[in-house]
């Protein structure tokens, strides 16, 4: 049998999965808020991930690789991006909420980073063929750290933090912890290109569709809440 020789093969990494998934967060945030959002030229690595205060979300990953994504935004940080997308979709200022603990500002924020996700795994499976699902984001309003104990099915976790900054210069922080894997290129393919024209229809398209069903009264999102507390072992 012929084997398959590699000659100088393209390696994708956990470094490579980090800058595509930092591209989606400054993409679509950019995007959807009209601000200029960008990341630190430097990366952390970290031993562990965490919630920390004061609102933050966590998506878990499966399917071509297992991961787990954090991210944790400043109070000032998750109003800015939530009143710029607000306003940006043709909202009042003064219909505005004026408080990161309020649920209309949680469920924005965690729309937001759903699409954020979705960016990046429509990128893994146009870039590595391969297909990986997630969770549903719930943003959380916390007032002290939260270390996640999270079955995310790791053996050999790579783990790194990236500074996120928004255009008013507020600060959120994003956490990525993914088995140790590499993909490596066996042949030559184009992959395809989803233009901003498409994405903000899609975007809009999605938006659209999340404000045409009844908002959670506050009530039924402090019991969900309550359940994924519990669930993380709060």
């Amino acid at each position: 049998m012929e084997m398959l020789k590699i000659e100088n093969p393209v390696v994708f990494g956990t470094e490579d999965l980090l800058i595509s998934l930092c591209n989606s967060v400054t993409r679509i945030l950019s995007l959807t808020t009209r601000t200029q959002i960008h990341y630190s030229g430097m990366v952390q690595r970290i031993s562990k991930t965490c919630l920390k205060p004061d609102i933050g979300c966590f998506v878990l990953f499966d399917g071509g690789f297992s991961g787990l994504v954090i991210l944790n935004f400043s109070a000032q940080a998750a109003l800015e991006l939530y009143e710029s997308y607000m306003l940006n979709m043709g909202m009042s200022k003064s219909d505005l909420a004026t408080s990161h603990t309020s649920d209309e500002v949680g469920n924005v924020m965690g729309e937001l980073m759903n699409q954020v996700l979705g960016d990046f795994t429509g990128k893994v499976r146009r870039e590595l063929h391969t297909d990986i699902t997630q969770n549903q984001p719930k943003m959380l309003s916390i007032n002290k750290q939260v270390v996640l104990s999270v079955d995310a099915n790791l053996d050999q976790p790579d783990s790194r933090r990236v500074t996120f900054y928004t255009g008013r210069n507020n600060i959120f922080y994003l956490e990525l912890s993914v088995d140790h894997t590499e993909f490596i290129k066996l042949y030559d393919f184009e992959p395809e290109i989803l233009d901003a024209d498409e994405l903000m229809d899609q975007i809009q398209a999605e938006a659209a569709a999340a404000s045409s069903h009844a908002p959670a009264t506050q009530n039924d999102s402090s019991v969900d809440t309550d359940d994924l507390l519990k669930s993380l072992g709060m």
